[in-house]
């Protein structure tokens, strides 16, 4: 049976954001084909419908997860007070304790790394963070704007990355306190 068009991208959709939660919060190999299908309610066998294998979910899931993030700092773009005030969002406490819902560099980056089939997806990711940061100071005298960038959003994952790797709040809060106020 032949499911409307409109009702196969829902469900095409429903898939990449629940396998872009599950993904985050416990890594690709944590996560088989079954639990992402039992958590959008299809059945295992609806996959192939959608996907050929695990790894073209998981790149997929990258590039889907890649969009979304990049259409949320198109409005930073504008200005850099805008920037600034997207900057102070990621590094926020909501931010590191929503692994599932964050930033797909900070839940994944390691895992990227072990993984040539995404890492394209991964690379193109990063460079068009990298020109979103860069964009509100492309009409600056400012110079080393691309270097400025890098740095902020290698400051930025890792201060993620490391507030929520620690077991002590307080620290972890620290971490996103000194990184923030690095970057103003």
């Amino acid at each position: 049976m032949r499911y409307p068009a409109e009702e196969t991208a829902e469900k095409h959709q429903r898939i990449l954001e629940h396998a872009s939660i599950l993904f985050r919060e416990r890594g690709f190999y944590g996560v088989s084909v079954s639990e992402v299908m039992k958590a959008t309610g299809l059945t295992h066998g609806a996959f192939y419908n959608h996907f050929e294998s695990k790894d073209d979910l998981i790149a997929k899931t990258i590039g889907d997860a890649s969009c979304k993030a990049l259409a949320l700092m198109k409005e930073a773009e504008q200005t850099p007070e805008a920037m600034h005030e997207y900057v102070q969002h990621y590094l926020s406490q909501g931010h590191r304790n929503e692994p599932g819902k964050g930033c797909l560099m900070t839940a994944l980056a390691s895992e990227v790394a072990r993984e040539p089939s995404v890492q394209p997806a991964f690379t193109r990711h990063l460079k068009s963070v990298i020109t979103s940061l860069m964009a509100p100071f492309a009409k600056s005298r400012k110079r080393n704007i691309r270097r400025d960038a890098i740095h902020k959003i290698s400051s930025m994952v890792g201060a993620i990355v490391l507030a929520r790797a620690v077991d002590d709040p307080a620290f972890a809060e620290e971490i996103l306190k000194a990184v923030s106020q690095s970057l103003e």
